[in-house]
């Protein structure tokens, strides 16, 4: 063979050796992208609907896991429940959690833990609807993390809260050997299960 046809014929090769990688980095580039929150799909609800024993009022986006197919990212319905991530509330919009109005509630990152973390708006609590468990939460003034039994229930439901896992990154669970961070999460559990529903 000629060495002008092997040249060509490399060529050839080379241009679709290129072209399979760029495809390549390009569908992995669109799931890495997918991967940020405003990257991801999500839906707008219309009218008030039940999620995960939540009944969200309208305006709430729901986002939901990463996926690699989507070209649209807002949808014209809901998805599957188990792939939700995220619920944020209409802006200036809360719901009741433990009596305390909260405006996003989002699924734990790490997959090993069975839990979310609940933000609140403290400026929208009535004085006379507080209790130790609000004023202990308000005291760390950050988002709470909740370990649970079942993770398709992110309500105020007790009997799933197996424990409070930070509040913010001052109290954590993690740090064991922490007394003062153990004693304020063991004490804001307490006071949570005296809630009353």
């Amino acid at each position: 063979m000629q060495p002008k046809k092997i040249l060509i014929i490399i060529g050839v090769i080379l241009l679709i050796v290129i072209g399979f990688f760029y495809a390549y980095m390009h569908a992995l580039g669109s799931a890495w992208v997918t991967n940020k929150p405003d990257k991801r799909p999500f839906y707008v609800t219309t009218k008030p609907v039940t999620i995960k024993n939540i009944t969200l009022p309208e305006g709430t986006k729901i986002i939901y896991e990463k996926q690699y197919f989507w070209e649209k990212y807002e949808q014209e319905k809901l998805l599957n429940e188990e792939d939700i991530t995220i619920v944020n509330f209409k802006e200036g919009t809360t719901i009741n959690w433990g009596g305390v109005p909260i405006t996003s509630i989002v699924k734990f990152f790490n997959s090993d833990m069975k839990g979310f973390s609940v933000y609140a708006d403290f400026n929208k609590i009535n004085n006379h609807k507080k209790s130790q468990f609000s004023n202990l939460w308000l005291s760390c003034n950050s988002e709470l993390g909740i370990t649970v039994e079942n993770i398709e229930d992110w309500s105020f439901n007790k009997d799933n809260i197996l424990d409070i896992e930070s509040c913010g990154v001052n109290n954590q669970r993690y740090f064991k050997d922490d007394s003062k961070q153990q004693k304020f999460l063991d004490e804001l559990f307490s006071e949570l299960m005296k809630i009353k529903d």
